[in-house]
Order: C-alpha cells, then sequence, then structure tokens
C-alpha cells in the first residue's frame, strides 16, 4: 500500500502543518512504508491530485487529508469512484467536525495510529455535483457558513469563534428563507425556513450539534428542518440548546430520515456542502451508501462504542 499525504500549508495558520510534515516522514520511515507527501497549492488541488494519483494506480492507496474539513472534503472527491482508495483525516484546522463522532483530535493526530488503522465504509452526500461526507445545509446556517471564511482569516477568531462571530452578523441580516421542500419524491411543502440541515454526520461549525442522531454507515440522510415561527430577538436564546443538539423535540423542528431532499428558494440561495458554498435556487441532496473507505485509527474506540451501543442512531453524545 501507498501512503499518500495532502497537507494544506496553511492549516492551523501555517504552524500545525510546518509541525505535521517530520511527523509524516518519521511514522513513515519506521514502517518502511511508500510514502508520498504533497503540499497544496491553491484550493481544489488537493481534489485534483488526489484524482490525479488514484486514477495512476490499481495498488491500494491511503490518501491523508492533512488540513481542515476543506481539505477533506476535496480529499473525497477527488477518491470518490475509486475503490481502491482509502480516506484519513488528520486534523490540522480549526474545525475538523467530521471527526468528532470517531474520536477527538489527539487519536487523529498520531499519524501512526493513523498508518496502523483499519478501514469502515461509509455513506457521502450528492450535492449538485460534489460530495460531502459530513453535511449539506440551506438557509441562514449557510449564510453564516458563507460568512465564517472571512471571519477566520482574522488571527484571533478559530474554528468555533469565527463560527459565533459569522452568526451574530448574519443574525442582524435577513434570516428568513422560503422553501419548497419534498423528500423522498414526496409532496413538497412551502413554508419558511430559518435552515435545512442535511446530516451524514452530526457536527458542524466548530461544534455545533445540528444532527445529534446522524450515523455516517446506515444508508440514511437526517434531514433537520428548523422553522422561522418566532421573533429574531427570541432566537438568542436558542443557539445554546442547538449547538448542543437539543433542537429535534422543538415544534417548529421537522425530523426525518430518508435518501433524498429537494429543495428550490424563491430566490438564489446559499448551499453548504462541508463548508465549500454553492450558489443556487434549487438543490438536489441525497445519499451514495458505502461511498468512502475511511480511516478509524488504532487509538480510536469508534468501534468498541458503536458495538456497545454507545453510539447508536438512537443516542446523542453528550457535550
Amino acid at each position: 500500500m501507498k501512503h499518500l499525504f495532502i497537507v494544506n500549508p496553511m492549516a492551523g495558520k501555517g504552524k500545525t502543518a510546518a509541525l505535521a510534515v517530520p511527523e509524516i516522514e518519521k511514522a513513515c520511515k519506521q514502517r518502511g512504508a511508500s510514502y508520498e507527501i504533497h503540499l497544496t497549492s491553491c484550493a481544489g488541488d488537493g481534489e485534483t491530485y488526489t484524482r490525479k494519483m488514484a486514477e495512476s494506480t490499481s495498488e491500494p492507496l491511503r490518501v491523508y487529508a492533512c488540513g481542515g474539513d476543506g481539505t477533506l472534503y476535496d480529499v473525497v472527491n477527488g477518491a470518490i469512484g475509486h475503490d481502491h482508495v482509502e480516506v484519513a483525516s488528520v486534523p490540522l484546522g480549526s474545525g475538523n467536525d467530521f471527526i468528532r463522532l470517531f474520536g477527538d483530535r489527539e487519536m487523529f493526530s498520531d499519524i501512526g495510529a493513523q498508518m496502523d488503522g483499519k478501514t469502515t465504509l461509509l455513506d457521502a452526500i450528492w450535492c449538485n455535483g460534489k460530495y460531502a461526507i459530513n453535511q449539506c445545509s440551506m438557509g441562514f446556517d449557510a449564510n453564516v457558513c458563507d460568512k465564517q471564511a472571512s471571519f477566520k482569516k482574522l488571527p484571533w477568531l478559530k474554528g468555533e469563534s469565527a463560527y459565533v462571530a459569522s452568526l451574530l452578523y448574519c443574525f442582524i441580516k435577513k434570516m428568513e428563507n422560503t422553501f419548497t421542500i419534498s423528500i423522498d419524491d414526496g409532496p413538497a411543502e412551502t413554508m419558511k425556513v430559518l435552515f435545512a440541515y442535511v446530516g451524514n454526520s452530526r457536527w458542524y461549525g466548530g461544534g455545533f450539534m445540528a444532527a445529534p442522531l446522524a450515523m455516517p454507515d446506515d444508508g440514511l440522510l437526517d434531514f433537520v428542518i428548523v422553522k422561522k415561527d418566532i421573533p429574531r430577538i427570541k432566537m438568542l436564546s436558542l443557539i445554546g440548546p442547538y449547538k448542543n443538539g437539543k433542537h429535534l423535540g422543538w415544534d417548529r423542528t421537522i425530523f426525518k430520515r430518508g435518501k433524498k431532499i429537494h429543495i428550490t428558494s424563491d430566490e438564489t440561495a446559499v448551499v453548504n456542502v462541508d463548508g465549500e458554498i454553492q450558489y443556487v435556487k434549487e438543490s438536489t441532496m441525497k445519499i451514495v451508501e458505502k461511498a468512502v473507505r475511511f480511516v478509524i485509527p488504532t487509538t480510536s474506540h469508534y468501534f468498541e462504542d458503536v458495538a456497545s451501543g454507545k453510539i447508536s442512531a438512537d443516542r446523542p453524545i453528550n457535550p
């Protein structure tokens, strides 16, 4: 097996990426592994290079997304469709929401544990020609994600704090969206929506548990739609419960599981696809089952927690 490390040199504002390369070299040399390190040069470079390497060989290839959720997004999109390619996530960024279900940052930062880890087949979300491994969304939270990129450039703001700053900024802007939504080709319903979240896993935005029951390998997506039916000022009191995954029981929340959702907007809307932004008037998001061979490091307890029922589609994980 060849090990390919896709490193975003700007991850962690350039500091964590610089520290990661020597650790990668050390772990690979200790194991006598065939490896390559590729430093990305621009947005999308990780996807292009992953696809190029996947198409150049038929031997097993393990690709490590060394960066934040954006680097993982690139690697996933380059790897999907290639059965001999495995995807690992080395968290060097400020968010790293997808790995939260499987373990903490320290577990996934251990390069040796990643190289010695085993894979599990996970689903993905197809959205307008791109793939998300974590989530897609439209509405207020997608607008927050769109603005978050600007706030993350500020030196004193990181993952969660940049998200909160963006949230407060967007709070004074337009919050209501008129969407027409159908699930699994069912009847379409037009409603005033705060946001519509499509979860393959549970967290986004630097720690907001939007889909507290989602499992990335159950063949289903979790649809969480929150209607806009209260005054703006009262929305502030909902941020904390929403962050902690306490919103599924709200009267204004629609929670369903399914394979596909179609959303049309009365005006151009933002779509958040694992942190990457699209601008559309309609969007289809559907599951792609068993699409990604994802590496679970040996330091993780995920397999044991699933076997014991500690992690399941019926049980949220307390923050």
